[in-house]
């Protein structure tokens, strides 16, 4: 599962952040300052992080250029009430990757947190293994005991996503404004077309199965 780590001084904001992220297949975890962030991440594996700037004991300036000198690959989304360009510019020029003003749409927020996940895995990875299946980002291929298989780019990306996720549920919505875009004139139904052509390269597949999760979306789910 996928963790992501809260740091919030505000516990109700904090609280409604982790309810969302705990809804949308996340596994949210709070930290109240920059200090209490670091204890966390020193115990637990962090595959993205979501800061506030003014807090206490550490704010999230001082924390993000400290975990920068650390750790400079995983990503950091700053969500505060500083909507002024200084500490938009500030915060990036230390390493931030996506910057959001509150109040905020929290569904929007889901939706830069798995951009930020999504480009964080293709820069670093651009390769992923489910049992003895092997999808290679960069030749759009699938690959099984020898066999391969060269996708279309969007069927590529559908199938990419789901199995760097294994039992996410994605929304149509989700996997549409974040594969076709936010303004493609494409509706749902062109998502179906394609997780059944999916289904048809891959239906005897022994590693994994697309599996519809009725009135939500699609999740793929990996064979024992």
């Amino acid at each position: 599962m996928v963790n992501i780590l809260v740091v919030e001084d505000d516990k109700k904001i904090c609280q409604l952040f982790c309810t969302v992220l705990s809804k949308n297949g996340f596994n949210p975890l709070k930290a109240f300052d920059g200090v209490e962030a670091f204890d966390v991440l020193e115990n637990k594996h962090i595959d993205l992080v979501i800061s506030d700037i003014m807090m206490p004991n550490m704010d999230g300036y001082e924390f993000t250029k400290s975990l920068r000198e650390i750790n400079s690959d995983i990503p950091i989304l700053m969500i505060t009430a500083k909507d002024d360009f200084p500490s938009k510019e500030k915060s990036f020029l230390i390493g931030i990757d996506d910057y959001m003003v509150k109040p905020i749409d929290v569904n929007e927020m889901i939706l830069r947190v798995d951009a930020l996940l999504r480009r964080s895995k293709i820069v670093h990875d651009r390769q992923q293994t489910i049992g003895e299946t092997l999808l290679d980002y960069d030749s759009l291929s699938v690959t099984r005991n020898g066999e391969v298989i060269v996708l279309p780019q969007k069927e590529f990306y559908l199938l990419y996503k789901l199995i760097s996720y294994p039992n996410k549920i994605f929304t149509r919505n989700q996997i549409m404004n974040e594969i076709w875009g936010i303004d493609s004139p494409s509706d749902s139904q062109t998502i179906d077309v394609h997780i059944n052509r999916l289904r048809r390269h891959f239906g005897n597949n022994p590693d994994f199965e697309i599996v519809t999760v009725r009135g939500l979306g699609y999740k793929v789910i990996k064979n024992e």
